[in-house]
């Protein structure tokens, strides 16, 4: 029967390149749709970790949910035991402090209320790979009194590098402190609204503004990002006898998970209009090609064949198609992934963002499989109707074909 099928496959080389064309388009827009979609998570993914949290944040219990109003509330007095001890955990590749504030900035002749971080110059550089420098230069650890702003705060301030600003904050304590810092930099990263807001100043020089030698959270970096999950786990065990919280990359980011919701939707819908795409088309291709061999079948039928054996030749020979079918578009959405990657899709700026960046098309393993499952199920069950006709006509009428 396999032999049969095969060999009826090969004979009607018109009908069987129709159904073949189908099938390879269909699987060929399914991987090349999913590649894409999943290279838009993979590089939102790293300008949200490079840019902005880290892939791991370890503060004071209660500091996500409430500390971000009080952040001096919720410090952490003696930062460098627990450093060194996140430090020598496998996967991970450094670990930096922060310190958070608001305050006012001024300009000499307007005042702007930001969002402030005191950070460690080196080591944030090494983590903000995803960190556009506008104009001048990143903050540095010789950088006493240098500040760093966002792209929209500067055009707001009409600020420059080399500018002075006087940044006017409260202390813990509750009395006004103020210092004065020569603009180094302006910074853009993938938020705008960020942007707007956002200021970085040496943490030394935000602990002496805070009158405090402790931070709210330690950044950790990791050496791949698909260890997240196994090193939050096992820090997480470590430090809740300590009153200590961690928090992944994925929880500090809602607009991620937001994100890859709406786009998963998406793709879900095209995955569905693929798969009628192909099965329609396949059905109106198999049932025009047996419609035309119904004769055959039929004496097939008077040699002594019966009609489940007519039933599963037809749905071999399609079983055969789809396999054709699915390994070629395969293969080739593999091939044009590859060559598409290689040249790049520029793209505009995402929503809420300046920044244009250059998509590719990856090749996940998971899409592949699923593509080539849509194409050979969409292709056997296309069969099966025509095929369940075929079985129920009578040898006499199916004779009357050949007439």
């Amino acid at each position: 029967m396999w032999k049969l099928a095969l060999r009826n496959v090969f004979r009607h080389k018109g009908r069987t390149a129709m159904t073949l064309l189908v099938i390879i388009i269909g699987v060929v827009g399914l991987i090349l749709s999913g590649g894409f979609v999943h290279d838009i998570f993979k590089q939102l993914a790293e300008v949200l970790i490079h840019s902005q949290s880290g892939h791991l944040q370890v503060s004071r219990n209660g500091y996500f949910a409430s500390g971000t109003r009080s952040p001096e509330k919720f410090l952490i007095g003696d930062p460098e035991p627990l450093r060194a001890a996140i430090a020598a955990k496998p996967g991970v590749r450094d670990v930096m402090g922060r310190l958070y504030f608001a305050g006012l900035l001024n300009n000499g002749r307007s005042d702007l209320p930001i969002l402030g971080e005191g950070v460690e110059p080196a080591r944030e550089s090494k983590l903000g790979s995803s960190v556009v420098i506008k104009q001048g230069r990143a903050l540095e650890d010789k950088d006493a009194y240098g500040i760093m702003i966002g792209h929209g705060l500067a055009l707001t301030l009409k600020l420059k590098p080399g500018d002075w600003t006087t940044l006017v904050i409260n202390t813990p304590d509750g009395a006004l402190n103020s210092l004065e810092f020569q603009v180094v930099g302006v910074f853009q990263t993938f938020s705008k609204d960020y942007d707007a807001r956002a200021v970085r100043i040496p943490l030394p020089a935000a602990q002496e503004l805070l009158a405090t030698q402790g931070v709210n959270t330690l950044v950790v970096s990791l050496q791949h990002t698909l260890d997240t999950g196994l090193v939050a786990s096992a820090l997480g065990k470590q430090l809740a006898p300590d009153g200590l919280e961690v928090k992944t990359w994925l929880e500090l980011n809602e607009f991620y998970t937001q994100t890859v919701e709406m786009y998963d939707a998406q793709f879900g819908v095209l995955r569905i209009i693929i798969l009628l795409m192909v099965l329609l088309s396949v059905a109106n291709s198999v049932n025009m090609s047996v419609f035309e061999r119904v004769g055959e079948f039929g004496t097939m039928m008077a040699l002594g064949n019966r009609g489940r054996r007519i039933f599963a030749l037809i749905l071999m020979e399609n079983l055969i198609i789809g396999l054709i079918g699915a390994s070629i578009g395969v293969a080739l959405g593999s091939l044009l992934a590859v060559a598409i990657s290689a040249i790049g899709i520029p793209m505009p700026p995402p929503p809420n963002s300046d920044l244009p960046y250059t998509a590719h098309i990856l090749i996940i393993p998971s899409v592949i499989a699923l593509a080539f499952a849509v194409g050979l199920i969409a292709t056997v069950a296309a069969s099966l109707l025509p095929a369940l006709r075929v079985r129920r006509i009578p040898v006499v009428d199916a004779l009357r074909q050949s007439i």
